[in-house]
């Protein structure tokens, strides 16, 4: 039978950030600094680590996926199917192990046998259901019996709170309580609201280090109770803002390439009639462009703007440059970040913009970590409240409860996904 191991992604966890927070033992785990994959988001991150490859070979090169014939933009879709390419944990299965993946995305219909995913339903009048997918479905009454209705509420959102992460362990625990699996993996965000809407200086994140403090001994304890070996990641780590945001689509917009259908004065992107459109993530941005004989002129509308450190062109071999990226890739300069938005005036900003509404904006939106007033519910359209950013090749940290073989002086997220499927 194959080794039991517990294996924790850790949203923003960043190298530099634990040694400026003393931080670098956790738990009884030493950590470690290790190279994330570019880009540096939370799906492509995940993806890469349990394909152990690059996003050129498994394809999900960003939190959205742009898709070419629909001409439609959508973030968070949640099928493994987006993710291609043979797991990590394919030989340990087929020998007998039984495989549990709890938060991680694009989980849902992946070949393991525990998956639990947040899940909410949104109803046709107005509301939603808060509700994880739960497989096998005997579980999910047993988890709520334990722990109540999981608090989706806290998981995104102006109300989303670093404390989420301690209902994840709650889950978890609950959970082997009914199931034995010999390999979990387990996403834990508890760091990444605060780090984004203060900037991972502030003091107001202490209470997230502190809290991940605790989640994590938690989690060890229960690894030890059960006889788990415990791997601990960070899919990357989050900069400071303290510059000004790039608006990529408002470029595209003014120069003629991107169209907009306005109803009842709101804007909507055209993306069926648009030559160039940008899928913007944090600090990086995919621009899919219609025809290739615009790609010189969109690429140098953008560069023109002097608002991007680079401004890529697909190639047949950079690691990102799957199928499904853009033609141009943008990372905007340190201390930036690329916003969704097309409109200069709010009065023009679609129905959806001041709503957490992550599937329908084309774009991730970090501005859904704020209301936009005491006395509003709406949330916020001002991005300059953004303090935190990810996207670009950066260094996070690990750490892992037994030593992993063939990590090299210089660690990578892959020669860690690689080794630990070894082990498995």
């Amino acid at each position: 039978m194959a080794n039991k191991w517990l294996v924790v992604s850790v949203a923003g966890l960043g190298w530099r950030d634990l040694e400026e927070r003393n931080l670098k033992r956790i738990a009884g785990l030493d950590f470690a600094p290790i190279q994330t994959v570019f880009p540096a988001v939370t799906c492509t991150v995940q993806a890469s680590f349990r394909t152990a490859s690059h996003p050129k070979d498994h394809g999900m090169t960003s939190n959205g996926v742009f898709n070419r014939a629909l001409r439609k933009a959508a973030f968070w879709e949640q099928s493994s199917g987006l993710v291609q390419g043979p797991r990590i944990w394919v030989s340990a299965r087929s020998a007998g192990a039984k495989v549990a993946i709890m938060f991680w995305q694009q989980s849902l219909g992946e070949d393991a046998d525990c998956i639990i995913s947040p899940a909410p339903i949104h109803k046709h009048g107005g509301g939603t259901i808060m509700e994880n997918y739960v497989k096998p479905d005997e579980l999910g009454p047993a988890i709520q019996q334990k722990c109540g209705t999981f608090p989706l509420g806290r998981y995104w959102g102006p109300l989303a709170s670093p404390k989420i992460g301690n209902a994840v362990v709650d889950t978890l625990e609950a959970s082997l309580e009914s199931i034995s699996p010999e390999i979990i993996f387990l996403y834990l965000p508890t760091l990444d609201y605060d780090l984004q809407r203060f900037g991972p200086a502030d003091e107001r994140c202490g209470r997230s280090f502190a809290l991940l403090e605790k989640q994590l001994e938690r989690l060890s304890a229960i690894a030890e109770r059960m006889d788990y070996r415990m791997l601990v990641f960070g899919d990357y780590a989050i900069a400071p803002v303290d510059a000004p945001p790039a608006f990529p689509n408002v470029t595209l917009r003014k120069a003629g390439f991107l169209n907009t259908r306005h109803v009842r004065s709101m804007a909507y992107p055209d993306l069926f009639s648009s030559r160039a459109f940008a899928m913007a993530d944090h600090e990086i941005a995919h621009v899919y462009v219609r025809d290739p004989a615009d790609i010189s002129a969109v690429r140098d509308t953008l560069a023109a703007t002097c608002d991007y450190d680079a401004v890529e062109t697909k190639t047949a071999d950079g690691d990102w440059c799957h199928d499904t990226a853009g033609e141009i890739l943008l990372t905007a300069k340190k201390g930036s970040w690329c916003v969704y938005k097309w409109w200069t005036n709010d009065s023009e900003a679609p129905d959806y913009a001041t709503h957490i509404d992550i599937h329908s904006k084309p774009g991730y939106d970090p501005c859904e970590l704020f209301f936009n007033s005491r006395f509003s519910l709406k949330t916020c359209l001002d991005a300059t409240r953004i303090r935190g950013t990810h996207g670009r090749v950066s260094t996070s940290a690990f750490a892992s409860s037994a030593t992993l073989k063939d990590l090299g002086s210089n660690p990578t997220l892959i020669s860690l996904a690689s080794s630990i499927a070894k082990e498995f």
